[in-house]
């Protein structure tokens, strides 16, 4: 095919990661990628969507723009709608949805937007198939149609995902509020963690949960592709051939290494959510890579000898309130949790938790980073420490920080009362 306009959406905070993936897996650079807001545009071929949706571990999906027009009415958007040949793309035997964003649009109604946008679909097809359409199907579509509005400008895409690809095809057992895995990988991005570099260091997740970010890092240190377990929406479109398709995965399955070059290790206080994280590493290929115990975070020792990072995203707060009924679900396991192993050390908003964690930290991780990810901007004062470095990520919709601790053995400072005198 021709080249492509491709647009992978990510979360706030991902773009300049996701664009270093991208030209990492395709090659692209300069004005072929391009990076914006919520995401990374570049120009492509088929075969590279193909291949970002195997590889990509930030991206949320793999997006091709089909057409950019201005528009003031839901008649303008039919008639974009209606110039684009869509019969190139897909048959009437295929169902399809039409999903719609916005910001600032105009329209009064996003709803009648995808109808208009719909009608003008079946109606080519109509015309150009002898009056025949493909079905329209909301909740499993073979094809999925994006409309995106700003305040004068829609603009037309065909998904080659399918499901959103943080669904990686492992995860069955999880907790409550789990971390997506693409927020995950950008966790382990971020951090700067290269299991292949010339220091390749442990990695440790004190906080594991059901394991999603020690499994992506293990994944990433055996070089198993974040697809490789799931099927994609481009397997039903036109352009799909599959020996080729057949000849990238064996490529890929090539490259696969038999073990990590470093050790990866996760723990969590809740034994329940330790045999979720094992099972989750057996469906994903990795339970001889990662090694998982059960335990609390103030107690557990260094899992290795040789320092390393550990990376974790402490679940409390506002990360779980966000999650509605699932969220109130965690903050009892949470506070059953606590009340078990944690009931001298714990306060409302998480503060005596943090500061005991770096007294430990401190005295038994000598040389080791912590990479933290938490919406609580004020973690640095209650852990008594000063990080050395804050990357701006968003977890869905909550404003997060991704602080870095550099470990020195020593004690924390002490913090001041109201009264001006220090608590140890």
């Amino acid at each position: 095919m021709n080249q492509l306009h491709l647009f992978l959406p990510c979360a706030a905070g991902v773009e300049g990661f996701l664009a270093d993936e991208v030209h990492a897996i395709t090659g692209a650079s300069g004005q072929d990628l391009l990076v914006g807001r919520g995401g990374v545009m570049l120009r492509g071929m088929w075969r590279d969507a193909m291949l970002l949706n195997l590889h990509s571990r930030l991206a949320q999906r793999v997006l091709i723009e089909l057409s950019h027009t201005m528009y003031r009415s839901e008649n303008d958007l039919y008639r974009a709608a209606s110039e684009v040949a869509w019969e190139i793309w897909f048959s009437p035997k295929e169902t399809f949805k039409i999903e719609v964003t916005a910001q600032h649009s105009p329209l009064t109604s996003l709803n009648f937007a995808a109808l208009k946008v719909k009608d003008a679909i079946a109606d080519r097809f109509r015309a150009k198939r002898n009056g025949v359409r493909p079905s329209v199907e909301t909740h499993h579509p073979d094809v999925r149609v994006h409309l995106h509005l700003t305040t004068d400008g829609a603009t037309l895409y065909i998904d080659t995902s399918g499901e959103a690809l943080f669904k990686r095809g492992w995860r069955e057992d999880k907790g409550d509020a789990p971390l997506k895995e693409t927020l995950a990988a950008a966790m382990i991005a971020a951090s700067g963690w290269n299991p292949h570099g010339d220091n390749p260091q442990p990695l440790y997740d004190p906080c594991c949960g059901s394991g999603t970010l020690v499994i992506e890092a293990a994944q990433i240190a055996r070089r198993i592709p974040a697809g490789i377990l799931r099927r994609f929406a481009f397997e039903k479109l036109v352009p799909f051939q599959r020996h080729v398709w057949e000849a990238m995965l064996d490529e890929a399955e090539a490259a696969i290494l038999p073990e990590s070059p470093v050790g990866i290790y996760g723990s969590d206080i809740a034994f329940r959510m330790v045999d979720f994280a094992q099972r989750n590493a057996e469906r994903a290929g990795v339970s001889d890579t990662v090694s998982l115990r059960g335990g609390d975070a103030l107690q557990r020792m260094p899992p290795s000898e040789q320092p390393g990072m550990m990376i974790l995203n402490p679940p409390y707060g506002e990360r779980i309130a966000a999650a509605g009924s699932a969220g109130r679900n965690a903050a009892e396991r949470m506070g059953q949790v606590e009340r078990a192993g944690r009931e001298t050390a714990q306060t409302e908003d998480g503060g005596e938790f943090f500061s005991q964690l770096a007294s430990h930290w401190k005295k038994n991780y000598s040389g080791w980073s912590a990479w933290m990810l938490t919406p609580d901007l004020k973690l640095p004062s209650k852990m008594r420490l000063k990080e050395s470095r804050r990357t701006p990520m968003w977890n869905g919709p909550i404003e997060c920080r991704l602080f870095c601790f550099d470990m020195v053995k020593g004690s924390t400072k002490p913090r001041k009362t109201a009264e001006g005198d220090a608590q140890q």
